[in-house]
């Protein structure tokens, strides 16, 4: 079977920037294994196949190399800037729908505004485990590791400074520790996601990394979804003066990313995170694919 896709660099403005995904147009007919394949092929982290839906105006489902997941930041933005670059959406709202929920977007102009779901806070993980998984100190760690979900669950890890972040070096063995200690399978999921405060650029309020483990590549450019659960955490803890900010990553790797962020709610009772970003597309075409 044929399927039109699109190639999109999500939470950048220009070609080769933030984080790269191929939105599959009405590929969500496709099979499990059809769909990991297609990642494999691609060697992006996730890609988006689309279909229709009967409680939103448009189903999304997101694959890892590894398997499916019920919601991922990027390719949201992704694949909304393909909706808007093939003049299938205009500006004004539209909800998604995902393995975590509807998702409502807003579009406006190259602006993209996902709002992801109210915070859920998990438990807290020793700051010793998770340092190691990084391979560096815990003193290095200023505040209790936690994991904490806006559609998709990570360990939010905030880091001294830049120095700390860049530090970073994915120790699989630690993984494999710190994934018993969560009593998970050793693979690509709740993995932290460690953040300091201090932009990557200028303009940043925040730099983040998020390491993976195979199949997946060694690191993500731009993680949406992580930057919203940083958020409600940064936002929950006191560690942000506003609710407003800009998270940046990916500098690092040579794809700098940035999104505008904005927490609702009282730091006691959050209800949501808007992040805004925008989307390029590099390069479409036809997919010849096995259903």
């Amino acid at each position: 079977m044929t399927f039109e896709f699109d190639w999109v660099d999500a939470f950048t403005d220009k070609p080769f920037g933030g984080n790269g995904c191929s939105v599959v147009h009405d590929g969500a007919v496709l099979s499990d294994d059809t769909c990991l394949a297609y990642v494999r092929e691609t060697s992006l982290v996730e890609c988006t196949f689309t279909g229709p839906s009967k409680v939103a105006d448009l189903r999304v489902k997101y694959y890892l190399a590894s398997r499916e997941i019920p919601f991922a930041g990027h390719p949201t933005i992704a694949t909304v800037a393909a909706l808007k670059h093939r003049g299938k959406i205009g500006d004004g709202p539209l909800t998604l729908e995902t393995g975590a929920g509807i998702v409502a977007v807003e579009v406006a102009g190259d602006d993209i505004t996902m709002t992801q779901q109210a915070p859920e806070f998990g438990q807290n993980v020793p700051a010793e485990i998770v340092a190691a998984v990084g391979g560096i100190s815990r003193d290095l760690i200023i505040a209790p590791p936690q994991i904490v979900s806006t559609g998709l669950p990570f360990c939010i890890t905030v880091l001294k400074d830049r120095a700390a972040i860049e530090a970073l070096r994915l120790d699989a063995t630690a993984f494999a520790a710190y994934c018993t200690e969560l009593g998970l399978p050793s693979t690509d999921v709740m993995e932290p996601y460690w953040i300091t405060l201090q932009g990557a650029s200028a303009k940043g309020d925040t730099y983040a990394r998020l390491l993976l483990a195979p199949p997946s590549a060694p690191e993500d450019p731009y993680t949406g979804s992580a930057t919203g659960a940083a958020a409600s955490y940064l936002w929950a803890q006191g560690l942000l003066d506003s609710p407003k900010y800009i998270a940046e990553q990916g500098h690092g790797m040579g794809r700098p990313g940035q999104a505008r962020v904005e927490v609702l709610g009282p730091r006691e009772a959050i209800s949501g995170v808007k992040v805004t970003g925008r989307g390029v597309v590099v390069m479409s075409g036809t997919a010849f694919l096995p259903r």
